[in-house]
């Protein structure tokens, strides 16, 4: 190939016609062995000296950046409005000189124009909102969260939407047992669920204790889920049996007391009735049903069954264990065992129950555990009395499962 081609569009005298031809028609047409011949204007034809470099200007120096896109508060207004020969003057000038038009006017908003370095886009970009109601239905201990609908979200993904859902936690004692969570809504910053997430088996003792906390998420398919804001309900803002409208802005994720958490784990609620029947002088233990039971199993379920004991337990007869239900974390069993003791006897004895989960092949695993007796407190202690102080009346109560066992029970 000729040289002169790669460098540039060369001109030769073409000597037939005695006219200016381009370099490469020349060297197409040399014959065949014939070196080709390049002057040294050809190699010094290349202009490799432009001229001094010039500072390419940023997009900054064009566009002010400012916090939510609006000017700063002491920007004049008036600039705009300046009279006609001055701003005839002002472009002529600026054609004339557009580095000077570009320096005046960087210069003219440097003093007004805010530190963007220093500025938390985090702190001043809202999460949106999120609209809700809480009822406490007293009589048969369940709390129904409805969760209407989220507006102005903060967009996590890169189409600039969110694909939003909410979960419910209930603190202290947050975890995969009491979780709750709406379903998936996709690409869109104002969500409307119209969902009724329901918790059973809550009490008077929970709602004076107990704190709800509502996270928006958003879900990604390839990665983790990304957190976009909460807000917390204490419980004891609640009046029982009356409805309450919420529209809150959402936070920052709070901190967990980690300690705290642990060791108040949850891992279900447990519906148990109590009678002392006195015309065969024996405590009937009912087993009714399970609610938000923590999964045990690789399949999100677990196969629960309760037993129950009766301490102290001298003989170890006191053992008793309903039917096991089948992948499932709200069982029903409706069972009752029959315990033959003594009215007296009974401001000595605890009873026991735990939850556990069936598994074929190896050790069943525990899943939580309540104490009902004259040592323990709170709803657990209530209930024991009440059944002492009402004979021949069944007394159900729900009460929560810990990840402590009582006593020293193996399975």
């Amino acid at each position: 190939m000729c040289l002169s081609f790669v460098f540039a569009p060369f001109f030769s005298v073409s000597p037939a016609f005695g006219r200016r031809l381009p370099a490469w028609t020349a060297c197409m047409t040399q014959r065949k062995g014939e070196k080709p011949t390049i002057s040294i204007q050809e190699h010094m034809a290349i202009d490799v000296c432009p001229g001094p470099i010039q500072p390419i200007k940023q997009i900054s120096d064009y566009f002010p950046r400012y916090p939510r896109g609006l000017p700063p508060v002491g920007a004049p207004r008036t600039t705009l409005c300046a009279a006609p020969a001055a701003a005839s003057a002002s472009a002529s000038e600026s054609e004339d000189s557009p580095d000077r038009a570009f320096a005046g006017a960087s210069a003219s908003r440097r003093d007004d124009e805010p530190d963007v370095e220093a500025y938390d886009s985090d702190d001043s970009t809202t999460l949106g909102t999120l609209d809700f109601s809480l009822l406490y239905d007293q009589e048969n201990n369940a709390l129904h969260c409805t969760i209407n609908k989220a507006k102005g979200l903060k967009p996590m993904d890169h189409n600039g939407l969110s694909d939003p859902y909410v979960k419910l936690h209930l603190l202290p004692g947050a975890s995969k047992a009491n979780k709750l969570r709406t379903k998936t809504l996709h690409n869109t910053l104002n969500p409307v669920w119209s969902e009724t997430l329901t918790y059973y088996g809550i009490t008077d003792e929970d709602m004076v204790r107990k704190t709800l906390r509502i996270s928006v998420c958003d879900e990604d398919k390839f990665r983790h889920n990304e957190f976009i804001g909460e807000t917390r309900i204490p419980l004891k803002k609640l009046k029982p049996n009356q409805s309450k409208n919420f529209n809150n802005c959402l936070e920052k994720q709070l901190p967990v007391n980690k300690t705290e958490e642990k060791s108040l784990e949850e891992r279900g609620r447990i519906m148990i009735s109590l009678k002392y029947n006195t015309l065969k002088s024996c405590l009937v233990v009912g087993i009714i049903r399970c609610a938000h039971l923590a999964a045990m199993d690789a399949n999100g379920f677990s196969d629960p069954y309760v037993k129950t004991y009766l301490k102290p337990d001298e003989n170890k007869k006191s053992k008793h264990k309903t039917a096991v239900k089948k992948k499932t974390l709200n069982p029903e069993f409706n069972e009752e065992f029959c315990y033959d003791i003594k009215y007296a006897d009974l401001t000595k004895k605890t009873l026991e129950v735990t939850v556990w989960d069936y598994d074929i092949g190896k050790s069943n695993d525990f899943i939580g555990g309540v104490s009902l007796g004259i040592n323990a407190n709170g709803e657990r202690l209530k209930h024991w009395f009440d059944c002492l102080k009402n004979k021949d009346k069944k007394i159900e109560r729900w009460h929560t499962l810990t990840n402590e066992l009582p006593g020293s029970l193996n399975d």
